[in-house]
């Protein structure tokens, strides 16, 4: 299927937004050549910092394959961004509403029409405290195997060294450089023709994640970690230890702290 065609509103927010890229970032970009010519396709990247989509959509945008990114419904209603974000054709993801699942099919439609969408398959920023891919969210195996289209791993690095993780300002001098390294389709043919059951599509995600996680590693020039960081361990150790902290007051014990305190303001 042919390629869809850039468009007014690509090419405006191109004028905009690479000026400032160029002057802010140097480019260390390898892998275009596995960006696929023709046809609808996957790219899984890991997501390190908020200025991700900007660096990694350059990257994109210069293979002459632009990315449809799946993003939050709340970017979508109204003013200037709205306008953008609908005219470059992203797709709004409706989060713990009866729209949840329109993404997913936005996403199967977009890959159908011939198109690109670009997934970040831990769904946020990772939380890992070295900046390591984390545990990943399904939706990119489900969109991969339900279309058996390419999936094309990307792993970057570098706009989070301007943009630390959950940061408010810039880190401009010196000067970042933003690598960005796509890697070889991967081989989810393995899955094909089973059932998409919870644990098929884990352990294709699993598959998607550590080809991402192997591209970092030769650009970070480290070993990751042999298993991801996984939040939600994280959240149920914490509260395993508050129980535990709980557990430990003497009967009244909390009460005396609380009048200690009170006593203390």
């Amino acid at each position: 299927m042919p390629r869809r065609r850039i468009g007014f509103w690509y090419r405006f927010a191109a004028v905009l937004c690479k000026p400032p890229l160029l002057v802010l970032i140097k480019r260390d970009w390898r892998g275009m050549e596995h960006i696929p010519a023709e046809g609808g396709f996957i790219t899984a990247v890991n997501h390190n910092s908020h200025v991700d989509p900007l660096a990694y959509g350059h990257f994109q945008y210069n293979t002459g394959r632009v990315p449809r990114f799946l993003a939050k419904s709340s970017l979508f209603r109204s003013g200037f961004v709205g306008a953008a974000m609908r005219g470059t054709g992203q797709i709004p993801v409706y989060r713990e509403t009866t729209d949840a699942l329109s993404a997913f099919r936005a996403a199967i439609g977009a890959v159908e029409r011939g198109e690109c969408v670009a997934f970040y398959p831990e769904g946020t920023i990772t939380r890992d405290p070295d900046q390591w891919p984390m545990t990943a969210k399904t939706g990119a195996a489900r969109v991969a195997l339900e279309t058996k289209c390419p999936v094309i791993p990307v792993a970057q690095w570098g706009a989070n060294e301007l943009l630390p993780p959950y940061a408010r300002k810039l880190h401009v001098l010196p000067r970042k450089t933003s690598q960005v390294l796509a890697g070889p389709p991967v081989d989810l043919s393995p899955f094909y023709g089973r059932e998409m059951t919870p644990e098929l599509l884990k352990e294709a995600t699993e598959v998607i994640m550590a080809a991402i996680t192997r591209l970092l590693e030769e650009i970070r020039g480290e070993k990751a970690p042999d298993t991801p960081y996984d939040p939600r361990l994280e959240r149920i150790e914490q509260r395993q230890r508050t129980a535990a902290q709980t557990r430990q007051l003497e009967p009244g014990a909390e009460q005396e702290q609380e009048q200690e305190e009170e006593q203390g303001t």
